[in-house]
């Protein structure tokens, strides 16, 4: 198997390396000292076309593929693992369960938002005393006069503070059915 950068993956790893050698590696050490998040920073990351890599071009993505998803993900981890996760979450968590299970109009109203860094996605799975185990979560949504009620709590939210949309995971059905 050929692991060698195509073109395309080389100038996007050349992009997040200057990048990161000027806006992340410099202050990297004083965010983690003092817990703050750059969102700043993240959003220059979605100006670059960052935040919205597998997002087609018809809702403002960069409408690549996992292999240019990867480089993304890696390139910027080798300066900022933290950093490299929370875009990761971004395009993977929130963004990604837009662009597979939203409608037209949910994809047309945010996916530009998110792929361009205007906004940042959160996604809240985790729950207190089931953690991440979906089947077994107690939020609910329950269809009431054509809107859902979501009743429930989320904890360790993936850019909770920080984000203007967050993809909320209940169930519709009962507690262990894989279908609500």
């Amino acid at each position: 198997m050929n692991f060698k950068y195509s073109e395309n993956q080389e100038l996007i790893s050349q992009t997040i390396i200057d990048f990161c050698k000027r806006n992340i590696a410099p202050k990297m050490m004083s965010w983690d000292e003092s817990q703050h998040f750059p969102i700043d920073v993240f959003k220059e990351i979605g100006a670059l076309g960052m935040l919205g890599v597998l997002v087609p071009s018809k809702y403002g993505g960069s409408g690549l593929g996992y292999f240019e998803y990867v480089t993304v993900i890696s390139e910027i981890a080798k300066f900022c693992g933290s950093i490299g996760l929370s875009v990761a979450a971004h395009n993977s968590l929130c963004v990604g369960h837009i662009l597979k299970f939203g409608n037209e109009k949910q994809k047309n109203k945010w996916l530009p938002k998110l792929a361009s860094g205007e906004y940042v996605g959160a996604w809240a799975l985790t729950e207190t005393g089931t953690g991440s185990d979906a089947l077994r979560m107690d939020t609910t949504a329950i269809r009431k006069g054509g809107k859902w009620v979501i009743n429930g709590s989320k904890n360790w939210i993936t850019h909770g503070i920080s984000s203007n949309l967050v993809v909320t995971i209940v169930r519709t059905g009962k507690k262990g059915d894989s279908r609500g």
